[in-house]
């Protein structure tokens, strides 16, 4: 008999389908927000019309200021910067306009402004593996400042509790969590994703293929997860190389939004990851490697590595892909080439030579530890790289 833990995340609403903008300013009344204050990237920042541009202008007077410069993996100096611009401008509501570094950082922002962090150093005891005896629990004060997302990317960071922030000194990706770091409201608008580079929009839709894939094949999967997991899976299948034929196809965008969010409600709710994730850690923080196309390159191979114990589990995979007979291993790696997407170590700038450091690093992430077909040590961490090579 199934027996475990389903967490609901302290989220209030998803509104879908709409404006981004008119979508914002009526979260923002719901919450009573007079003070709104952006995090974005440079990148966005420079559109003429883009999602950004139509968010501030909808917002009028209630905008009081941007932050347009978080980098990738999201730098614990982002993360300070931001906090500091923030609260020099008096916020009341931060809104994360952008994909999963934009996001992660801002949920870490809103730490910062709970905690009154204003260095780098001062994160570090709220950090997840951080030394017992320097460690500090999260603890907001009432009425904490919160978050709204509008996601241009298909990462789904916007659906969990905890953010994901690169400490540049050591080039580790590091989390930090608590249940009211998880964005209060998530605006999916597909439109937002209209001007999202192609690469980013793929790569980012085939990590939570990730998501969907490694949930469903944790030991941790339980009948409410699975069926998440598959729906989630069947849609983004469908939905991304539909946008890759369609790329102004709103209903297909809205589709590909719909398959992150039930990709990761499984992950969120605590079924978890695996080796593709934890060894995704690595090749971001640590090698530069763009956050989606580390799931390109590692979840074809660890499917490949897995199916000695996971086979079976595998095939309703397939199933969902539409293409029972098949591996799923096969169908991912498909699907990313397909999405003109990298399907190799080497596609990224990965040498061989590499392989020791990124093993042993791995082995320090949770995820890595919880793949289905137990990986003891390094060793067995080169051979799924040699799968991805």
């Amino acid at each position: 008999m199934p027996s475990g833990r389903f967490t609901v995340q302290a989220q209030e609403a998803i509104v879908f389908g709409q404006p981004a903008g008119s979508a914002l300013l009526a979260e923002a009344d719901r919450y009573g927000a007079k003070r709104v204050f952006i995090i974005s990237t440079r990148s966005l920042s420079r559109l003429e019309n883009g999602p950004l541009q139509r968010i501030v202008k909808a917002l009028g007077p209630r905008h009081v200021g941007t932050y347009p410069a978080v980098h990738a993996h999201s730098p614990r100096e982002d993360v300070i910067a931001a906090a500091a611009a923030a609260r020099a401008a008096g916020a009341d509501l931060l809104v994360a306009v952008g994909g999963g570094s934009v996001i992660d950082a801002t949920k870490a922002v809103q730490m910062c402004l709970w905690l009154g962090l204003e260095s780098v150093e001062a994160m570090e005891p709220y950090r997840g593996g951080v030394a017992a005896d320097i460690r500090r629990q999260i603890e907001p004060p009432d009425n904490p400042i919160r978050m709204v997302t509008v996601s241009t990317t298909l990462s789904a960071s916007e659906f969990t509790p905890t953010s994901g922030v690169t400490d540049t000194k050591t080039q580790a990706k590091q989390s930090f969590s608590y249940r009211l770091l998880v964005p209060r409201s998530v605006i999916l608008d597909p439109a937002a994703t209209l001007d999202t580079p192609e690469w980013l929009l793929f790569s980012t839709g085939i990590r939570s293929v990730d998501h969907a894939v490694e949930s469903y094949c944790s030991p941790l999967a339980n009948p409410a997860t699975e069926a998440l997991s598959l729906q989630g899976l069947r849609l983004l299948s469908l939905a991304l190389p539909r946008i890759k034929a369609e790329p102004q196809n709103l209903k297909a965008r809205l589709d590909a939004q719909f398959g992150m969010w039930q990709a990761i409600t499984p992950a969120a709710a605590g079924a978890g990851s695996g080796a593709s994730h934890g060894i995704g850690y690595v090749l971001g923080a640590t090698f530069g490697v763009a956050h989606g196309h580390t799931s390109c390159v590692m979840l074809p191979a660890v499917l490949r590595w897995n199916a000695a114990v996971n086979g079976e589990r595998q095939q309703a995979l397939s199933e969902a892909m539409g293409s029972p007979q098949k591996k799923a291993a096969d169908l991912v790696a498909r699907l990313v080439a397909v999405l003109d997407q990298p399907g190799s170590l080497r596609a990224v700038n990965i040498k061989r030579e590499n392989f020791e450091e990124i093993a042993e690093r791995a082995m320090t992430y949770g995820p890595v530890r919880m793949n289905p077909r137990p990986i003891k040590g390094p060793a067995e961490v080169k051979e799924i790289l040699e799968l991805a090579w």
